[in-house]
């Protein structure tokens, strides 16, 4: 039986939600609000995660970004608004799908069984650790090595390294790294973002100023071959 977790402040659509699924045979936990939901990720063994995008505590993106640094599991977001913008945003921090409220539920149910069915494909399967030059990234465990030497990141710096090595080639700009990276609710500027980069080629470049990682694309943004 596939256990599903449910992380939405609406109590009776939550309810709701959570006996059509039981009818479709699915174990359904719940959590309401970003920070309980986040815990139940890690102390859970789920296999798909429903997750509303405006919660208390914490937001659905910041939780959908905080899931992808320690988990493949598939997750769903949900919204009451129809901004493509929402899609965009939640799509490129690792959601596998998105649905705008109200939605049918038998069309949430097909796209769960979609998705678990891809999520039990090895070939679709995501990897835990990537290998960029010198340098090993084990995603699981946050790390990352350079010539078998742990180097230690910040949170961000971890996270723009992952990224950007996942997406070799892929040219991020300024503004789209302040989105996925902080959020779309941040206050401050692009500078953060220079500032983050310029401290994590210090950490993994053996010549900051000759990069052999992480790329400059002037006009542009920052890429990794």
């Amino acid at each position: 039986m596939e256990k599903l977790l449910i992380i939405d402040d609406e109590e009776m659509f939550v309810k709701g939600l959570k006996l059509s699924l039981e009818e479709e045979g699915f174990e359904v936990d719940t959590a309401y609000d970003g920070e309980e939901g986040l815990d139940k990720v890690r102390l859970g063994n789920y296999d798909l995660v429903i997750l509303d995008i405006m919660l208390p505590k914490l937001d659905g993106f910041s939780v959908c970004r905080e899931i992808r640094t320690f988990s493949n599991i598939p997750i769903i977001m949900l919204t009451a608004r129809g901004d493509d913008i929402d899609k965009i945003v939640g799509i490129e921090i690792g959601a596998d799908d998105y649905l705008a409220k109200p939605f049918n539920t038998r069309e949430l149910i097909a796209r769960i069984r979609a998705l678990l069915r891809r999520a039990t494909n090895p070939y679709t399967k995501r990897k835990d650790e990537i290998r960029r030059g010198e340098l090993y990234i084990n995603i699981p465990e946050r790390a990352v090595y350079k010539r078998g030497k742990r180097i230690e990141l910040t949170n961000k710096e971890f996270e723009i390294l992952v990224l950007l090595a996942s997406n070799p080639g892929k040219v991020y700009t300024k503004d789209k790294l302040l989105d996925l990276i902080w959020g779309f609710d941040f206050y401050g500027d692009t500078n953060t973002v220079t500032v983050h980069v310029r401290k994590l080629r210090e950490k993994i470049e053996d010549d900051p100023a000759n990069p052999q990682y992480i790329f400059t694309k002037w006009g542009a943004g920052y890429y990794m071959k």
